[in-house]
């Protein structure tokens, strides 16, 4: 398939600024493959459609406040800074991208906080945005990693076009993310509220864990016509020996897998053995899923409404069928559903 064939009319009016009021009450299309027909539900119905031994494939990566507000050394310039990857611990070395990138140089120090407690110390270009930052900071690791939190800012995506307010903090994170290393949501799995997650349990549902630490490369535009040539950011990953037991002994039983989200997917697929069941794993991935695809792991899946052209909106189509997935999505344009981060959802049996 080519870039083309993803391109997708959807009304800005659509864009959600906001997650819904409670997170299970947004809205749910479900999509199914065999009758090809799409229901209109609400997330909490999402328990209709599971059954006891069941298994859910969370991603459990927690968001850490990567964005930071800086100045300049001598001009006192604005900088926007956000925090990609840490190189070194030891040594305090972060990949970040600076914006506006001309401004910023090898040897620059920019300082931050309001008593610029910290410093951190241009040291390498690496793209035309991307630098390599040495942080100074008088303290331990421990408090150095607090002061981050405590300038930081939410990450939430440019597109959404206004300030960060302070449920952010909470709401741009699911509830079960215990594992810190991400610098956007895995949005699917924002819906889901303590009460949900109980009431799938009593029915008998059970949940396996797995870690995708997103990165903005997910977000990255495609730029090649032929999907064949495009080049994913590398993102990392763990899938432990328990959850792969859990997700195996569904498949062998015929149950349901459910990928919650496309992260969780991507980290499904990037493991798989020749007998195609699931293996732990720890490192990195770049799996780039797009039609035609086979999938070896989920038999079902839950995601947002994706931007067009994007490397998610290629998966749900490698997933879901391409037609289908573009009868769902004029279906939801149609019924007004909200779209992107904050929007509603779609489950795909």
């Amino acid at each position: 398939m080519k870039l083309s064939h993803f391109n997708l009319d959807i009304p800005e009016k659509l864009l959600a600024e906001f997650p819904s009021e409670n997170r299970d009450e947004a809205r749910l299309m479900v999509v199914d493959r065999k009758t090809q027909t799409i229901e209109h539900k609400l997330f909490k119905d999402l328990i209709d459609y599971f059954d006891e031994g069941d298994v859910m494939v969370l991603n459990n990566t927690k968001v850490f406040p990567a964005r930071l507000y800086g100045n300049k050394e001598k001009t006192g310039a604005r900088i926007e800074v956000f925090l990609l990857r840490e190189l070194s611990a030891e040594q305090r070395l972060w990949d970040v991208l600076v914006d506006p990138a001309r401004k910023i140089r090898i040897g620059n120090k920019l300082y931050f906080g309001d008593d610029e407690s910290l410093v951190a110390e241009v040291i390498d270009n690496t793209t035309s945005r991307g630098r390599t930052l040495r942080f100074l900071y008088d303290g331990s690791y421990e408090e150095f990693r607090e002061k981050l939190t405590e300038l930081g800012e939410t990450p939430l995506p440019k597109y959404l076009n206004r300030e960060v307010v302070p449920e952010d903090a909470e709401r741009y994170q699911t509830i079960y993310a215990t594992e810190e290393g991400a610098v956007a949501a895995p949005t699917a799995g924002l819906h889901f509220s303590k009460h949900l997650l109980k009431r799938l349990e009593i029915k008998g549902v059970d949940f396996a864990e797995v870690t995708l630490h997103i990165g903005l490369g997910t977000f990255n535009p495609v730029e090649v016509e032929d999907l064949s040539k495009h080049k994913m950011d590398s993102e990392e990953m763990q899938i432990t020996q328990e959850a792969c037991d859990i997700v195996n002994k569904a498949k062998e039983n015929k149950k349901r897998v459910c990928a919650v989200g496309t992260t969780s997917m991507r980290a499904l697929e990037s493991t798989v053995s020749s007998s195609h069941t699931l293996n732990p794993y720890e490192g990195w991935t770049n799996k780039f899923i797009f039609p035609p695809y086979d999938f070896s792991i989920a038999n079902c899946m839950i995601t947002n409404f994706h931007m067009q052209k994007s490397t998610l909106l290629m998966m749900v189509s490698a997933f879901c069928g391409h037609d289908l997935m573009k009868k769902a999505y004029a279906e939801a344009i149609k019924e007004n559903y909200r779209f992107y981060t904050y929007g509603d959802a779609m489950l795909i049996l």
